[in-house]
């Protein structure tokens, strides 16, 4: 296989703001791919252009979105919200701080673990008033002090004022929590 020719820097810099235009969650390692060149390329070409790095940008998309946001306040979202698309996903991540945490095991509380998930599923239906009907939750390991937990929530299904909201949270690639929450708005 041919390797790619290198792209002149002023070339890729332009090539990247308009990818990233267009595609603004892809990671650092995605586009080095795509552009043939480092990982610290690609690092060095965002702070020179003054691009952050993906996780800042969801953020930055989660933040214009927030106010949008009608069935929970800003400061009742459960971690920091990185991603936020109503009535179809929203992800957020939580680090667990000493006060999550169990005094002997260093195990998070699994109520914080909940309400993290809880919140987003709520948070993600565009309704004013919306209620957790029921949830049926599985705990797969526990989470440990200084553990980042990221939820990632999606509407699996909708009935009416009915919405089925998936959630599931990961420490790195491990599943720890999944939850189904049924929400009901009015």
């Amino acid at each position: 296989m041919k390797p790619k020719k290198r792209i002149p820097k002023k070339e890729r810099h332009e090539k990247l703001k308009a990818y990233l235009l267009e595609n603004l969650f892809a990671t650092d390692e995605e586009l080095a791919q795509r552009f043939g060149c480092s990982i610290q390329t690609i690092r060095l070409d965002r702070l020179e252009i003054g691009i952050p790095e993906v996780r800042e940008r969801m953020k930055q998309v989660a933040e214009g979105n927030l106010h949008k946001v009608r069935s929970v306040g800003d400061t009742e979202i459960v971690g920091e919200l990185v991603e936020l698309e109503l009535g179809k996903r929203a992800t957020s991540i939580m680090k667990v701080t000493p006060e999550m945490v169990a005094e002997k095991s260093k195990v998070c509380r699994g109520h914080h673990i909940f309400s993290q998930a809880n919140m987003l599923a709520v948070a993600l239906i565009d309704n004013d008033v919306v209620l957790t009907g029921s949830a049926r939750v599985r705990y797969r390991r526990p989470v440990y002090l200084n553990e980042e937990l990221m939820a990632s929530a999606f509407v699996a299904k909708e009935r009416s004022n009915k919405h089925l909201v998936k959630v599931v949270s990961k420490v790195g690639a491990e599943e720890v929590f999944v939850g189904k929450f049924i929400v009901v708005s009015r």
